[in-house]
């Protein structure tokens, strides 16, 4: 069965956007997963369709309604779907979920708009908050789009070479080695004696340091991380042969 997106938003014409090209749109084409945009206006209240209110306890800006948004749910088929709602306030988004979406039935994506959605349709609706960083962004769509693309290409068939997507960044716990190609020397910078010299083992060697040199200097959080992960695994090899 193919990986079934749903996008939830005031703004359909947005998508498919950059989903819509290179190997995303050639595994579309194949059948490897299906994009469905939901126009929230559809459901919204009067003659002018009016889909947000404001804010209860006064304040700035407007309110998505739970009711025009919790029909706009109810008109989608969940499949078995997390239900994601792009947010600021949502747990940080990171390659071990992608991964889980991506071996699952698919996800359906409501976007916000304003100063967000009315708390009562997120907990009636169990949605999954999820963070692309400590940013705002006016609107959930770019953030809907980059959760997919990350997902997305982790299906099998989506990317062409599975080698590059285990090796890349987040996959092991590091960030991903420098890469180089031609010319061999630009600007007075050569490619790296290593990568040249046919030694498979050296250079698998190579690009491990290289990762955790950067991982150690760019990213210390994933670094304590990745540390500790090797701490667990060496006590329970250790504990396997007690």
């Amino acid at each position: 069965m193919s990986f079934s997106a749903s996008v939830i938003t005031l703004y359909p014409d947005a998508f498919p956007g950059p989903l819509g090209v290179s190997i995303l749109e050639r595994a579309r084409q194949a059948g490897l997963w299906s994009l469905e945009t939901v126009d929230l206006r559809r459901f919204g209240l009067g003659r002018h369709r009016q889909v947000d209110d404001k804010p209860a306890g006064g304040g700035a800006g407007l309110v998505l309604r739970p009711d025009v948004t919790s029909a706009a749910i109810d008109s989608i088929d969940r499949l078995g779907r997390p239900l994601i709602y792009p947010s600021p306030r949502g747990q940080t988004l990171s390659q071990d979920q992608v991964q889980a979406w991506a071996q699952g039935p698919g996800l359906i994506l409501l976007c916000g708009r304003f100063e967000g959605l009315d708390e009562r349709a997120i907990s009636r609706h169990e949605m999954i908050e999820v963070s692309l960083g400590d940013f705002v962004l006016a609107g959930g769509e770019i953030a809907a789009m980059a959760m997919l693309e990350a997902t997305l290409r982790l299906i099998p068939g989506v990317t062409g070479n599975l080698q590059s997507v285990e090796e890349e960044s987040f996959s092991a716990g590091l960030l991903e080695y420098p890469h180089y190609t031609l010319p061999r020397t630009w600007q007075g910078m050569p490619t790296p004696d290593v990568l040249l010299s046919g030694d498979h083992e050296r250079i698998r060697s190579w690009r491990k340091q290289q990762s955790e040199a950067l991982t150690k200097s760019r990213r210390p959080d994933l670094w304590g991380a990745f540390h500790q992960g090797l701490g667990t695994r060496a006590s329970e090899t250790d504990d396997e042969h007690n």
